[in-house]
């Protein structure tokens, strides 16, 4: 079974945002685990090293990390179902996406990156990238486990 860690920047309050993510972790039967960093310097440069050196401590070098960055690559629904699927299958059964605050990742956490992912080239707002990453999760779950995709 996979095991899956969000690393992620903001918290999730109560709200839509709130509800759908919940709604997510409620259906995923792999082990997933969000973890919400905050950042409250008013500095950007600050804020930036502060995200950068909390999202460092939640790095596990024995995981695949996933960066979600708009400088990745856009991948289909069934090409990110197949690529966890490898993971799993090579034994590779930890999967850590990091997700960064307003200004993005820096090139450090980009080089320890396994994978660059985008949702394209359009600005998301964390909480909205953040269930737009459950979702592919989710749908690669499903995707494996053998149900229908609408899409093939």
């Amino acid at each position: 079974m996979l095991k899956i860690d969000i690393i992620c920047i903001s918290k999730a309050k109560n709200g839509a945002f709130f509800d759908l993510i919940s709604g997510y972790e409620r259906r995923m039967q792999w082990k997933l685990n969000i973890i919400e960093l905050e950042s409250k310097h008013n500095d950007p440069q600050k804020s930036q090293e502060d995200e950068i050196t909390k999202i460092s401590k939640h790095i596990n070098p024995n995981a695949i990390l996933i960066a979600m960055d708009e400088r990745g690559k856009d991948m289909r629904s069934l090409d990110f179902a197949k690529k966890l699927e490898d993971y799993k299958n090579s034994g590779d059964n930890h999967i850590q996406f990091v997700i960064g605050g307003a200004d993005g990742l820096t090139q450090e956490i980009r080089k320890k990156a396994n994978i660059i992912l985008s949702f394209g080239k359009p600005t998301w707002p964390h909480l909205l990238a953040r269930v737009m990453l459950l979702e592919q999760i989710y749908r690669a779950q499903q995707i494996i486990a053998g149900h229908p995709y609408h899409r093939e």
